[in-house]
């Protein structure tokens, strides 16, 4: 099914595809959808089997139990499905992995004495870190249009331009338990206290600095898939930059 990320593919069931956009890579804060790691959707009667693939063989086994065991989760509980199946492919821990979710083990089940505990904290990490990032595109997006940075410590979420950045603020705020009416605070700290005006440039400049590695990682990930699996160039990987790195992504996806 290697068709483009983000496209659902002929054949595949509209609310088990929409399902599967809720699942994120947890570092990279995109849906697996649109990072084209689905790799198969099948369905036969009320089971659906979905397969998934990641970029390289070694991808930290936490990230990839969240993405297959919420995958099943979301799958499982579109209307009509009666059984669900999600296999990771190609990944040295696709038998654990596998077997864990299947099962219901969780994390510390799937990797006795490795685990000490689930990845609750370590989801919530990563949503704080992707709720800095979008609070810093809107940010960015008000100071364009006048802003000045110290008047950004009073601003609202009513204040915020309309768009798809306060789209994802906003759910991260509601992901994070953190208050996301019109009349609260735009930025705030990952406790949901406001920001202050003398600490808001260097709160600022470091969201900044998350939101990049951020889009970074998603565009080293998009490119590595691409030259594991032989699919198309993906949208946002510059083709100088990949051909010239061709040599080292193809020895780190194996």
């Amino acid at each position: 099914m290697d068709t483009a990320a983000g496209v659902r593919p002929a054949g595949v069931d509209a609310g088990v595809w929409a399902a599967l956009g809720t699942v994120r890579d947890p570092e990279l804060d995109a849906p697996v959808t649109d990072l084209g790691f689905v790799a198969g959707v099948t369905r036969e009667a009320g089971v659906v089997t979905v397969e998934l693939r990641l970029p390289t063989y070694f991808c930290a086994p936490n990230f990839a139990y969240l993405m297959v065991a919420d995958a099943y989760d979301a799958v499982a509980a579109v209307p009509g499905v009666t059984g669900t199946v999600v296999v990771l492919l190609d990944h040295f821990a696709s038998d654990e992995i596998n077997a864990g979710v299947a099962g219901g083990r969780g994390f510390a089940g799937a990797f006795p004495g490795l685990a000490d505990d689930e990845l609750e904290e370590l989801r919530t990490t990563f949503r704080r870190k992707a709720h800095r990032a979008c609070q810093e595109q809107v940010a960015a997006r008000l100071l364009a249009a006048g802003w000045q940075v110290p008047a950004l410590a009073d601003a609202t979420l009513a204040d915020a331009l309309p768009g798809m950045e306060l789209d994802r603020l906003r759910r991260r705020r509601t992901e994070l338990g953190l208050p996301a009416g019109p009349g609260d605070p735009l930025l705030v700290q990952d406790d949901g206290t406001p920001i202050d005006r003398l600490d808001l440039p260097v709160q600022l400049r470091f969201a900044r600095t998350t939101r990049i590695s951020i889009e970074g990682n998603s565009g080293l990930c998009r490119g590595l898939l691409s030259v594991r699996y032989g699919l198309d160039r993906p949208q946002g990987v510059d083709q100088t930059a990949r051909t010239g790195q061709r040599t080292g992504l193809e020895q780190a996806a194996g």
